[in-house]
Order: C-alpha cells, then structure tokens, then sequence
C-alpha cells in the first residue's frame, strides 16, 4: 500500500452521499463522481472505464469483474453497508484491491425495521389499513399475540442481537442459528444458540432472517425447509431476498402454510408490477429500506468514506472491516 500524493478521486455509485461522508472526502480534497438516477452495472463500468477512479463507494449497483479490470487505478472499494453480493471481490483481491465494510453502521435501523415487519405481518396492519380507507371497517379477528411464541434468528450478527433484546422484553423465546457462533448459552442473555438451520426451524413461530447473500445462503429457505417450519409461522426477511425460494415462499403464502411474511427485500429488486407477491394480502412489503433512515445513513457513509481515505492515506481502517483481508498481508 502506498499513500496517494494527489488529490484522490471518489466514485460513489449512487446519485448522492449523505453529508457526514461527503463532508470527509470534501476535507481531503477529494474529486467525488456519482452515478446518475437510473444507472446500473454498465454505467459504473463506463465511469470506471472513463475515469482514474482511486476508490469506489459501492451502493447497491452491480460493482463487476469487467468494471473493476476496467479502471487501472482503483486502490480500495468500501460498501456503502455489510453485504457485498453486488461486488466482484474475488475480481477485486486479484488485483489486490482491499474491500471494506461499514459493520455496525445501520444494525439498529435493520433492526427497528425487522420489528416493525414483524408486528405489521402478525397483526395484519397493511391489510386493514387498507380495507379502512377503501371505506371498510374490517377488523381481523385473526392477528397472532407474539408473546409466549418462539422467534427464530437465522444469522446472529449486530441485527439479530438487538431483534433478540426486544422479542426477550416482550415475553418471546428465542433461539437462533449462526455457523460462527457455537451451540449453547451466547452473550444475549435468554437466547439459545442451536447447532443447525434444521435444528431452529421446527422451533420457529416466527423466522427472521439476517444473513448475508453468498453461495451457501442462495436459496437456503427453500420448499422442504419452508416446509418444516411449524404451520402458520411467519417469516421476516431484512437480509437479502435471494436467500428465500420466492416461488417456494409464494406457494406457501397462498396455502396458509405460512400466514404471513414482512419483507424488506426480494430477488428482482425494484419490484416489477404484478408481482404475485404484490397480489398476497397476507404479505407486508417495504422497498429495501431497512438500513436507510438518516441517522443509518450518515453513519455508512461516514464509515465508508474513512475507510477509502484511510487506505489512500496509508492509514488503513480496522482489518475487520475488510472482507478480503488476504491482500492486507
């Protein structure tokens, strides 16, 4: 790693940067580009192709194999968040190129949001909402009291711990599953560690899933593990939406083998019109916006900018924050 002597050149690939990260690069001098409303994988590799980017802010737009060999200069890449399914980092570690996370930065807004879903699915809130302004006055007798129920956490990281403190406080079991966290008594008091997804799923009222999107989490919940929740859970998902089988969870949605779903984020993002899950009113659905309240953003993006002016400026930020440490060595 060698300090850049020049001033650096930020490509953030959103239309905006909230100001606590913008502000950071702004101090350094920084050239900051942005990718226009709209654009996607082949914009940021025509910027990429274009200009002598020096690091990348990565949103939710497509970071590539192409467009990372594409830009000769690029030295860091940070995500603008923790998962980084939309980033070539293997691509990235070739070139020995660092890829940094901004963890921690929105847990308690994803978290916030989980609970929200989960309240908003277990007492069919959009659905009445709904039915009272077409003008009637449905009131759904059949709402599920979560207290005394079992909440099932599929991935225990920051999110998971600050879901399981509230479901505790509001009379829940829960118990959870993460291949890095042993079976047994955990740091979350009242929480039990189980030793398999199978193990947790036939204990969960209700599921909620924060996991990262990887090759062994695509379609984890599929069909048959759908299939062994007990009848009538509910499934919360703030993680990614390609971690569920959609049309296994739509199927199950229409049979009433799950009652309900609050889902934050789903495989074809934005979602097209006419979805089958749009037309499911038993499901309660938000635009991917679980980590995106202000105080969230200004947070990542402070984070992320640290985190490229700290490579640049040969002041490297925490090692675990990087996803591909090997290229740190």
């Amino acid at each position: 790693m060698t300090a850049t002597t020049h001033p650096p050149t930020v490509f953030v690939t959103a239309p905006r940067l909230a100001p606590a990260g913008l502000q950071r690069l702004q101090a350094a001098h920084c050239r900051v580009l942005y990718l226009q409303d709209g654009g996607g994988e082949a914009e940021v590799a025509a910027v990429l192709a274009r200009e002598s980017v020096d690091a990348v802010i990565s949103r939710t737009a497509t970071l590539s194999a192409a467009a990372i060999a594409a830009c000769p200069t690029l030295k860091v890449i940070s995500k603008h968040g923790v998962g980084v399914s939309n980033i070539d980092v293997a691509a990235a570690s070739q070139r020995g190129i660092p890829v940094y996370v901004t963890p921690g930065a929105n847990a308690q807004s994803v978290a916030e949001m989980t609970l929200g879903l989960m309240f908003a699915a277990a007492r069919r809130i959009a659905w009445m909402d709904a039915e009272l302004r077409a003008g009637r006055w449905s009131r759904a007798q059949d709402g599920l009291e979560l207290s005394g129920r079992t909440l099932g956490l599929l991935g225990f990281g920051q999110v998971g711990q600050r879901v399981a403190r509230v479901a505790l406080a509001l009379g829940m079991q829960v118990v959870a599953f993460d291949p890095a966290c042993a079976p047994g008594p955990c740091t979350v008091a009242g929480v039990r560690m189980l030793g398999s997804v199978d193990e947790l799923l036939p204990l969960s009222d209700v599921l909620s899933l924060h996991v990262p999107l990887n090759a062994r989490t695509r379609h984890l919940l599929d069909a048959g593990r759908i299939a062994q929740l007990p009848r009538g859970a509910l499934l919360v998902n703030t993680a990614r939406g390609e971690v569920v089988d959609e049309a296994a969870l739509i199927d199950a949605l229409r049979s009433g083998r799950l009652a309900a779903a609050g889902l934050d984020t789903m495989a074809e993002e934005p979602l097209p019109a006419g979805h089958a899950l749009a037309a499911l009113d038993n499901v309660v659905l938000t635009p991917h916006v679980g980590g995106s309240t202000p105080a969230a953003l200004a947070a990542m993006a402070g984070m992320a900018a640290a985190n490229v002016l700290g490579w640049l400026q040969g002041s490297p930020a925490d090692p675990s924050h990087c996803v591909n440490p090997e290229v740190l060595r």
